[in-house]
């Protein structure tokens, strides 16, 4: 009898048992990503450009800005209170917040035919406002300060989560509201326990892309009438010609919104395992 049925093999194991799920997928995503630093490592070696230092430099110029810092800091330095952690807090407060209004305003339209007829062509025309286009007008009313900040990045992310919402929120199934009914449900534990976990994957895919557009708006906001921030370091270095500090700026973004995919697509994972695991039966099947 051959041995080599005996011998351990990582074919052979449960793939959650030495990879978890999604790693190898991060894996292959990151392979575009090395190979455009190589090639951008190369061409600026090469060329040796002003406008374009090589990555090798920005990274090193990343470490120098923000990451120095004393210990009892966390290593972060004073221009990562200034620049980073500022822009962060308005990210997630106008994030947060159209979190909360889209998931709200979302069920009650997805809940009422009547309301969602009323509401959807004022929905679609609000919606068409490129969100940048309302600075102005937010700088008029709400002033310089965060608030106005914070308020574009709600408005521009709602529309992702309230669409997506209003949508998962319609397509319940009536069967699982005829049960609810059945066991005479209060409205409230109906709509959290039954129209709301329904809804959720189209919930969380609308957070995601809110996400995107969270980190987009706060950059945007930043470039105008701003004293601190990513994006006021962005124009900060390029007015003085300090191309490797923009590009760290820029690299930093990146870094931000590649880390907040990880974050989020993690707390989806757990949050609609039962939601993954049932597609996957399904896909077996």
């Amino acid at each position: 009898m051959s041995t080599s049925l005996f011998k351990p093999s990582l074919s052979n194991l449960p793939r959650r048992w030495w990879m978890a799920p999604g790693a190898s997928d991060l894996f292959v995503g990151l392979g575009p990503v090395l190979a455009l630093l190589f090639v951008w490592e190369a061409a600026a070696q090469a060329e040796h450009s002003l406008f374009f230092p090589p990555p090798t430099a920005v990274f090193v110029r990343v470490y120098q800005l923000w990451l120095t810092g004393p210990a009892d800091h966390l290593f972060l330095t004073d221009a990562a209170f200034r620049d980073v952690i500022p822009s962060i807090g308005r990210m997630l407060a106008g994030w947060c917040a159209a979190l909360g209004i889209g998931i709200l305003c979302g069920t009650v339209i997805g809940r009422s035919r009547v309301i969602s007829d009323l509401l959807t062509p004022g929905i679609e025309f609000v919606r068409a406002v490129p969100s940048p286009a309302l600075i102005p007008v937010f700088l008029i009313l709400l002033g310089t300060e965060t608030t106005m900040r914070v308020t574009l990045i709600a408005f521009g992310s709602v529309w992702p989560i309230l669409l997506n919402t209003i949508d998962g929120v319609a397509r319940i199934e009536p069967r699982l509201l005829d049960t609810a009914r059945i066991f005479d449900f209060p409205r409230s534990a109906t709509i959290f326990r039954v129209v709301l976990p329904f809804a959720a994957p189209k919930i969380c895919a609308g957070a995601r892309i809110a996400t995107s557009t969270a980190v987009i708006l706060m950059v945007v906001s930043e470039l105008v009438a701003s004293a601190d921030g990513i994006g006021h370091h962005i124009v900060d270095a390029q007015q003085l010609f300090l191309m490797t500090d923009m590009w760290a700026g820029i690299v930093l973004l990146a870094g931000i919104g590649f880390t907040l995919n990880l974050i989020f697509s993690a707390f989806e994972r757990r949050m609609l395992r039962w939601h993954f695991a049932a597609r996957g039966r399904a896909e077996r099947q």
